[in-house]
Formats: structure tokens, sequence, C-alpha cells
């Protein structure tokens, strides 16, 4: 089978998802959450990852002999390990050392390599160290999720209009966390697309004590969230409301909260919940907001999310 014919593999890899209604009684507000967690791969990424290489097969940059690569700590390249697989190209994910290590195994499963850069250095390092590997080596595509137009224009076609079908009504409110930014501008153009006359905000987190990379000097944040790396994000364009500002212990509770509900959820689902009751306060009673429940938690077991369940 050629690459070209297992493109539409990719296609069925990014499949609906569904969005539930959750009445917030203390604003009197509705909050649609559209569980992406559901994706194949457990995460919201496996939009992009399809949509990106599918563009990448279609107009001949991606080739059997192509090395995708991406610096990621955690879900894009999962969800690109994943992508890769199904099409039978390689793929190699560019990491901080410190990634939880359930995210280096799910990589590793799915055939992916990962190379880990010195922790100092974060994510900006491992983009870095892409751009080093690619001006060294012809055959890498950098999927490059933190600049690439056709990370939002995924979810601007494809997130945003079933989550609009599946709410059936005005969405006054939407939030995200950012980290590419690509969920929250492709879904707010997609809400403009519509009509609707939706305020558009990010969730943000504050420090507090939570510990997602296992080490006390890097402890704090939500993953996947971060602060001034994308080129993606313009907040003037979406007419960007007020920050909604969230500490991270809230975010965590909100995230067990889901998980108590039967939502199987990592900590930035917690922190967008806990953003969209604010903005459901901030717009008064009877109206809709609308978030996204990004990825799953499985991939968070050695984490602090976990830390409240006795081992």
């Amino acid at each position: 089978m050629s690459l070209a014919e297992r493109k539409a593999a990719l296609i069925r890899m990014a499949a609906r998802t569904i969005a539930i209604p959750l009445p917030d009684p203390e604003s009197g507000c509705t909050i649609w959450l559209k569980l992406e967690y559901m994706l194949p791969s457990g995460s919201t990424k496996d939009r992009v990852a399809a949509f990106i290489l599918g563009h990448g097969v279609e107009t001949g940059a991606i080739t059997e002999d192509t090395i995708i690569c991406e610096a990621s700590s955690g879900s894009t390249s999962i969800s690109l390990a994943m992508a890769c697989a199904v099409i039978g190209v390689k793929f190699r994910a560019v990491m901080p050392e410190n990634v939880s290590r359930e995210r280096l195994l799910i990589i590793k499963r799915y055939g992916g390599e990962a190379v880990l850069t010195p922790k100092e250095g974060g994510v900006f390092g491992a983009i870095e160290e892409t751009r080093r590997m690619a001006a060294a080596d012809p055959k890498i595509f950098l999927t490059r999720q933190f600049e690439n137009p056709l990370n939002a224009k995924a979810h601007q076609r494809e997130t945003g209009p079933e989550l609009i079908q599946q709410v059936g009504t005005t969405i006054h409110g939407f939030v995200a966390g950012v980290g590419t930014a690509g969920t929250l501008m492709g879904i707010a153009r997609a809400l403009q697309e519509a009509g609707h006359p939706t305020r558009i905000a990010r969730a943000v987190p504050e420090k507090g004590s939570a510990c997602f990379d296992g080490q006390p000097e890097v402890c704090g944040g939500i993953p996947g969230v971060i602060e001034g790396l994308s080129t993606l994000l313009d907040a003037r364009e979406v007419n960007l409301d007020e920050d909604i500002r969230i500490d991270e212990r809230d975010a965590i509770a909100a995230c067990r909260e889901l998980c108590k509900r039967g939502m199987p959820v990592g900590p930035s689902s917690g922190l967008n919940l806990a953003a969209a009751r604010v903005m459901a306060k901030r717009l008064g009673p009877g109206k809709t907001v609308a978030t996204v429940l990004c990825d799953r938690m499985e991939r968070y077991f050695s984490t602090d999310l976990f830390d409240d369940i006795p081992q």
C-alpha cells in the first residue's frame, strides 16, 4: 500500500468526538465540554497530527523516507508517533529530559524515537535542537506545532464546527489553556465564521505547589500550557478577553472532579473547566460557555495529579 493510500487512515484517526453539557448551579449557566480525550491516542493533538501529516503527504513534502520530527513535552509527540505508525514513516520526538516516563513509553511503543535535551532549556531548548537536526539532515520534516498555521486550521475546520453543531445554540463564552494556541485560535475563528458573539479567553495557570516533572526545582505549571512560545496567538484577531487566572491547585481539583464524574482527563482539562466556571460568572445566568477536555490521565500517573492516592 502506498503512502498516499495510507493517508486515508489519518482521516479516520481524527474522528469526531462528542460534547456534553454540564450545568453550573453557581452561575446559572451551562458549560459544554468537548471530549477530545476520546480521540485514538487520547488527546486533541490527534487532529493536528492528522491534519499536518495529511497535508504533507498530499503536497509531496512527506515521502516514505521522511523522518517526522517535533519538539514536544508530551501530547503532540504521542499523537505524531501514532500518526507516523499509521502511515509508516519514522518519528523522532525531541523532549526535555525531565518529561514523565509514561510519555516516553507511549512514544516508544508506537515505534517512535525520543531524543532528550537538557531540562534547563525546557521546550525552547528542544525546539532549537530540532532546528539543528533539520539543518543537518534533509530527510527531516519539522511539524513546528508552535508556528505552523495548519495547527489552528485543523481546529477551525474540524473541532470548532463540531462543537457548534453539537451545542446547537449560541455559545456566549469559550476558554482554553494556551500552549501552541492552535485550539483557542482555531475554535475562535470557527465561532466568528458562524456568527457567534462569543467572548474568548485564555485559561492561565497561577503558580501553586503542583509538581509535574518530578524535580523540585521545576515544580509548577500545567503540562501543555506554555507561555511565550506560540506565534499563532493573535489576541486582536479574536478580540481576546481578559485572561482567566486559575491557581494550579484549583485546576488539579477540577481535574480530579472530572475523573470522579467518569471523565479520565489530565490537568489541562481541569484548568479549562475551572476557567469556564469563571467565564460563566462573568457572563451571568442563562449563558452557554464551552471548553475542551484535552487529554487522558494515563500520561500523568507519576505526577502530582495522583499524589492523593496511596501507592
